[in-house]
Parts: C-alpha cells; sequence; structure tokens
C-alpha cells in the first residue's frame, strides 16, 4: 500500500466505496489524514463497515471543516450533471480530486526514482497497459500494474528506486488528476463514448489530452483526427513524441503492416519484428496496441530485440479477444469487454467465419458502423436489450436469431458452428453493449461465457459422427 503522507492532519472526504474509493481511504488513514467516508448505495457502506472505514453520511456533514473531496472516478463530476457532494465541495471551496492524485502527490514527496508510464485511449487501454507490463517486466524490470486494470494505484507497492508503474487512465481518472507528470504518457486513439460523462466529443479528447500536460514523453496513434492534432501540438511544445499507426507508415515511431511491425526514425526503417502465430495479438487493433507498449518501452530505453521477444510469450487479456476453447475446428473467443461498436469492430475484422453473439445494454449509435463487417457474419445470436435495435440493423444481411440470454446464444451459436466444416468457424463473444442489463460487468460477462463454452461437449470425431 502507498500511504498518503501528504494529507497528514487534513481533512479528508472520500465518496465511493469501490475498490479505488476504499484503497484511497486506507491510504489517508495511514497516512494520518482525518477521513470521512460515504456511499450512496448500502453496498458500498457496508463494504466500508467491514473494512473499519469511519463511516459519515456527507449530506449532513459539516462542509466548513473538509478540506478535499476524493471522488471515485464513476460518480458525476461535470455530466449530465455535477454529483451533490461535487456542488458541497464547491460551494465550500473543498479540492475534488481522485485517487490517481493522491498517487501522482505521493511519488513526488517520495523522492523516489520511480517511473510512470500512463495509458489511455477509448480502446485498447488494457491490452496496451497489460502487454507493456509484460514486456517491462520481461525484460527483468521491478514492473507494477495498477489503476483502472487490476489493483487500485494505493493498493500498489510504496514507491522505490528503479520501480516501473504502469497505470491504465480512464477518462474519468484523468479529470480528476491534475498533477498528471508521467515519464511516459500514451493515448491509443479517441472515438466517441462516455459522451454522457463528458457532454461532447470535443469534451471527451480534451480530457484525454490532459495526459500529455506534464508528461516527459509521448506515444500517440496517428489513426484519428483528434489524437493526430494533439500529436501535433504535443510536438509543437517540444515533448519527445512518438507516433503509432496500424494503417500507414509514421515519421517516426512504431507503425504496422499487417502483423509486421515497424520502429521509424525520420522517415527512415530502424527495426522490425512480427506478430505473426501470436494468437493473443491477432488483429489490426492488437498490432495498434503493441506498437504503443513497443513505443512506450523505446522512450524508456530498452533495446528492441528484447522488446520483440517479449510478444510472443504474452498470455493476452481476459475478456478481449480471449481464445477460451477449440473444438473440432471450432474457435471460442471472449471479446466481453467490446462495450461499444467501436471495440467490437476490432473482433469482426479479425475473423471472416463468425457466429457473433451480441447486445446487452445499447450505446449511442448502435451497430449501424459495424454494416461493412457483416459479409463476416454467418449468423448473429441477439441478447439483452439491444436485440431488436440491432435485428433492424442487421436487417435482411445477416441471418439472426433472438437468443435472449447468453446461455442460449452459446449453446445456439456452438451447434451451428460446429455444424460448419467450411474453414475455422468462430463462437465470438463481442457485444458492442455494456453488460448492465444482464449483468454487473463485462467481467462478470465473459467469465459466464467462459463457464459455458468450457461446459460444453467435445465434438466426437468425424468418422464417429458420420
Amino acid at each position: 500500500m502507498i500511504e498518503a503522507r501528504s494529507f497528514a492532519g487534513r481533512s479528508v472526504a472520500v465518496f465511493g466505496m469501490g475498490m479505488s474509493g476504499l484503497a484511497a481511504a486506507r491510504s489517508l488513514l495511514a497516512g494520518g489524514a482525518k477521513v470521512s467516508v460515504w456511499d450512496d448505495g448500502e453496498r458500498g457502506c457496508e463494504a466500508a463497515r467491514a473494512a473499519g472505514l469511519p463511516l459519515c453520511d456527507l449530506r449532513s456533514a459539516d462542509w466548513s471543516a473538509i478540506e478535499v473531496l476524493v471522488l471515485a472516478p464513476g460518480v458525476p463530476l461535470t455530466h449530465p450533471e455535477p454529483h451533490w457532494t461535487v456542488k458541497l465541495a464547491r460551494d465550500h471551496g473543498a479540492e475534488i480530486i481522485g485517487d490517481t492524485e493522491i498517487f501522482m502527490r505521493e511519488r513526488k514527496g517520495s523522492g523516489a526514482a520511480a517511473k510512470v508510464i500512463a495509458i489511455t485511449g477509448t480502446n485498447g487501454k488494457s491490452t496496451t497497459t497489460s502487454l507493456t507490463h509484460h514486456i517491462l517486466a520481461s525484460a527483468g524490470l521491478d514492473a507494477v500494474l495498477g489503476g483502472n486494470i487490476g489493483k487500485a494505484v494505493l493498493d500498489l507497492p510504496p514507491f522505490a528506486d528503479g520501480r516501473y508503474y504502469v497505470i491504465e487512465f480512464s477518462s474519468f481518472q484523468l479529470d480528476l488528476t491534475p498533477s498528471l507528470d508521467p515519464d511516459v504518457a500514451v493515448l491509443l486513439n479517441i472515438t466517441p463514448d462516455h459522451l454522457d460523462r463528458h457532454g461532447t466529443l470535443e469534451n471527451y479528447a480534451a480530457v484525454k489530452e490532459t495526459i500529455f500536460r506534464n508528461s516527459a514523453a509521448a506515444v500517440i496513434g496517428a489513426d484519428d483526427g483528434f489524437c493526430d492534432a494533439i500529436a501535433a501540438r504535443a510536438i509543437a511544445r517540444g515533448v519527445k513524441t512518438l507516433r503509432i499507426s496500424a494503417r500507414r507508415p509514421v515519421e517516426t515511431g512504431v507503425y504496422a503492416e499487417g502483423s509486421e511491425l515497424f520502429e521509424a526514425a525520420n522517415g527512415s526503417v530502424q527495426n522490425r519484428t512480427s506478430l505473426g502465430g501470436i494468437g493473443s495479438l491477432r488483429g489490426a487493433h492488437n498490432a495498434q496496441n503493441a506498437s504503443a507498449a513497443l513505443a512506450a518501452a523505446r522512450c524508456l530505453g530498452l533495446p528492441w530485440d528484447r522488446l520483440s521477444q517479449s510478444l510472443r510469450s504474452f498470455p493476452g487479456l481476459a475478456h478481449r479477444m480471449e481464445e477460451v476453447r477449440r473444438i473440432g475446428n471450432v474457435l471460442f473467443i471472449n471479446d466481453s469487454k467490446a462495450t461499444n461498436a467501436d471495440a467490437a469492430e476490432r473482433a469482426l475484422l479479425s475473423f471472416s467465419n463468425i457466429y457473433w453473439i451480441a447486445g446487452g445494454k445499447p450505446k449511442e449509435g448502435g451497430i449501424t458502423s459495424l454494416a461493412p463487417y457483416f459479409s463476416r457474419i454467418k449468423k448473429a445470436y441477439l441478447i439483452g436489450e439491444a436485440s431488436q435495435a440491432f435485428a433492424g440493423t442487421l436487417g435482411a444481411s445477416v441471418p439472426f436469431t433472438f437468443s435472449k440470454t447468453l446461455d442460449l446464444a452459446v449453446a445456439e451459436a456452438a451447434a451451428d458452428a460446429l455444424a460448419d466444416e467450411a474453414g475455422e468457424p468462430v463462437v465470438l463473444l463481442s457485444p458492442a453493449c455494456a453488460s448492465y442489463d444482464q449483468f454487473p460487468n463485462f467481467e462478470v460477462r465473459g467469465n459466464a461465457f467462459r463457464a459455458l463454452v468450457e461446459a460444453l461437449p467435445a465434438a466426437p470425431p468425424k468418422d464417429r459422427a458420420a
């Protein structure tokens, strides 16, 4: 645990008793702060009680005595309107920050020569964060991983010389980390997401750009207009900047051509490697993720040869293009983390004989943007609230069935795929939706898919079936 010693003696309210809120409260108490915690839900309050934290209903608290509000990242800061704790904090002049801001202040206060690699983007950030951590650990470095993936940042080991912190940042966390100053900052891409939280796509992009406000080096995607403009501004400020691309060569940075990766400097190729045969990094989206991880490691001075070798031992990320099982010639892929159409597009591009399980709580825009990939889908199995809307979009282009629930979808898709002898059929869970209509989160949905697939009987030998 990282103790929040810079808050010693200060009165701090912590709202939101999820993983990051609980960690923040423990860290603050260990550092000597006067802490009050609260949550709008009984589950959160019970978690605080079980952890022995000092509960206080912040609606009736004396806000004139509260100096800092530590807000859980999922709590609205601005849109659709500020949470009531935010309004109270602003009315009384209390500072509003997140656990990631405490983390950055403690790094500065520790005096340790510890490095921070901060990674964000609409899609791919979890894979890129995990892969970057894997690359650094494979190089023999003391690397730890956390933030929006894995452990809360304040539950990570204390700052120490030579330790590397690979941290995934959501836009919510960036909003609450004004003093973020990473050694390397990575922005993969920007597409519409969380607009209910940020108001407009322009606001969302502006929040993402704050990751470079004080970064020593920048790795930025070149495949969308927002990121390309952000990269140009970083270069204009004199920030060491490497561009990455899965679509075209870049002047300085790392780019992909199919499964081949190239490192370029001033327009000249310096190094290359291949993702061919690496199941955990298949597809153009993973070529971008791998490009970003390699570029980040290069910013830290690691040699290319050692980095490229470590790609082959990367186990992949649970719920993101995760190979769950093969039955006969049928491959089962868990891509539950694809909670919007842009993320599902990456999976659809990776296969050509797809039995697609899709649906859930719909996101704005639905799946209309996926129409160019419908020819890759043999049949769709629709679940959850989005079923009717998705059926309307698929129309006559893709055969579909209303499976309604995941268990029925897996059974139906498996039966159809196992009867298909053409090439490599793929049963793909890539919902293009949030999970909240039927599951608490995408992890639970993905775990349910994995369990259902693992429970399927093995395919009978072809000669016996005949």
